[in-house]
């Protein structure tokens, strides 16, 4: 059962709305039902838990929208221009994690910039300002903005000197706690045995398709209704990854212990970089270009008004979509429970790029309910 928000004061809708009439850019609506498949390719399969799923007949699956981050990609990409800016105003849809009694349909207002400036981060600097001075003119005065970049995991992933196919695992396992913290308790142990590996190599062997096939029939034999919307084909895809992921090599404990030291970093953002870069020379590597541009970053924040005191940089901190892929945010309040952040967003240039655009995209979103001073949803 939907849970919904209470109306704001108009006054103070127009407040918020404000920074984005000003940000311009043109105006964005979004089919409330979405593709689920394309949902859960983007944002991530730990997404599934949270999304509102509508059973067709004969079609296939789809979801209430949880943002409007991928339509809006998609209209950027269909209009078939270079750089674009937009912005949008509508409910979305999320299920309550359990036991929280949070609305499940909520307004947000956001924006979306499309390869606009030459530098990224100057680019990243005036969607998190813009958020900041939307999430400042419903009357708070205890918020604090949490940065994070899962670019920096990779960078010093690779300033580890570990191989391409390590860094690819361990960079997907990023987007999800359970799934890094496995990948760190593998390292020194033997490989256990793994039955979905088993079967993914005995099928391994065989074209896509007649491998789909002899899975198809293996469950009619057994009278196995396969649920959650994934196809036959999508399964042997993903049992095969399982059984890559099983046989690569495991991390050292000494590449474990430099990546866990990593992973704790959680500060003011120029004590963090400074950490960031001696772990990297001590893992023998280096990271000064992505160093440089996180502190170009936060001189082009500081320029348009956000306060450094404000800033926080956690080296784990990952938003639940999984899309994110560079500088992402969250702007938080003092009055209210960390899993209720009052804005967020960051950088996704691979979304584009992978439906068929450019590379080149970062947004962010507010929630009216929560940034209202008083307000606890």
């Amino acid at each position: 059962m939907l849970r919904t928000e209470l109306a704001l004061d108009p006054k103070l809708m127009a407040a918020i709305r404000a920074p984005f009439e000003a940000f311009g850019g043109a105006v964005v609506d979004a089919p409330v039902l979405q593709p689920l498949s394309l949902l859960l390719d983007l944002a991530g399969e730990t997404m599934r838990a949270r999304l509102y799923v509508v059973q067709g007949e004969g079609a296939a699956e789809q979801a209430l929208r949880p943002d409007f981050t991928i339509p809006v990609v998609q209209n950027h990409i269909a209009s078939g221009a270079a750089k674009g800016r937009y912005r949008y105003e509508g409910k979305a849809f999320l299920v309550a994690e359990r036991g929280s009694q949070h609305p499940t349909e909520f307004l947000q207002i956001g924006a979306e910039l499309f390869g606009i400036g030459d530098d990224p981060w100057a680019d990243d600097a005036v969607i998190a300002a813009l958020a900041w001075s939307a999430a400042k003119a419903g009357g708070r005065d205890d918020l604090s903005m949490r940065l994070g970049d899962p670019g920096l995991f990779s960078g010093f992933l690779g300033a580890l000197g570990l191989p391409q196919s390590t860094r690819q695992r361990l960079s997907r396992a990023f987007h999800s706690q359970r799934a890094l913290t496995a990948e760190l308790e593998r390292a020194g142990l033997d490989a256990p045995d793994d039955r979905h590996a088993r079967l993914a190599g005995l099928l391994g062997g065989l074209p896509e398709s007649e491998a789909s096939g002899v899975l198809e029939e293996l469950w009619r034999l057994s009278g196995i209704q396969p649920v959650g919307g994934r196809s036959a084909t999508e399964i042997i895809q993903r049992l095969a990854a399982r059984a890559e992921a099983a046989q690569a090599p495991r991390l050292t404990p000494a590449e474990r212990d430099l990546i866990s030291r990593f992973l704790s970093l959680t500060d003011q953002p120029e004590a963090v970089l400074d950490a960031v870069q001696s772990l990297a020379r001590e893992a023998g590597g280096m990271m000064d270009p992505l160093i440089e541009a996180w502190r170009r970053r936060l001189k082009a924040l500081d320029a348009h008004g956000v306060p450094m005191s404000a800033l926080t940089l956690t080296t784990a901190y990952i938003r639940p979509f999984g899309y994110y892929d560079g500088m992402l945010f969250e702007i938080l309040s003092a009055g209210l429970e960390n899993d209720q952040p009052v804005a967020g967003g960051g950088r996704y240039d691979g979304v584009p790029a992978r439906l068929g655009g450019r590379a080149g995209a970062v947004g962010c979103m507010v929630r009216p309910s929560r940034v209202a001073r008083g307000a606890g949803l």
